[in-house]
């Protein structure tokens, strides 16, 4: 025999019965430390004539079981390798810093190149 649903929750609602349910999480953009916007000097133009012209980063977000792990890389548009990154529980800006000056320690001295992140100021 099948009964409905909303017959299941009548019944347990008479009977003062309630079952164990898990809360669903709500997801809520980690809000620390934001700095100044920079233009999009970048403008969607992935691509680079030489190496150390532009390098993109970002911070991915991966669940592992119930933990989550970040991960903070530095990419060369021109052949998109990557040129150092970091792994870590939180997205601090420490944590986003680390890679960036790794990769900047290995430029020529007096060589320039251009940084793009897609990160924005959410709070706004």
């Amino acid at each position: 025999m099948q009964i409905s649903q909303k017959t299941v929750w009548k019944l347990m609602r008479e009977l003062g019965l309630k079952c164990k349910t898990r809360s669903r999480k709500r997801y809520v953009s980690y809000r620390g430390q934001v700095g100044t916007i920079a233009d999009n000097v970048l403008n969607r133009d992935f691509t680079a004539t030489e190496p150390n012209q532009k390098w993109v980063t970002d911070v991915t977000e991966f669940r592992i079981g119930a933990d989550k792990l970040y991960l903070s890389p530095i990419m060369d548009l021109f052949d998109r390798s990557v040129l150092s990154y970091s792994i870590g529980p939180s997205p601090t800006v420490e944590f986003t810093l680390t890679p960036l000056k790794a990769a900047l320690s290995a430029l020529p001295p007096g060589a320039t190149v251009l940084v793009h992140s897609d990160s924005k100021n959410r709070s706004a």
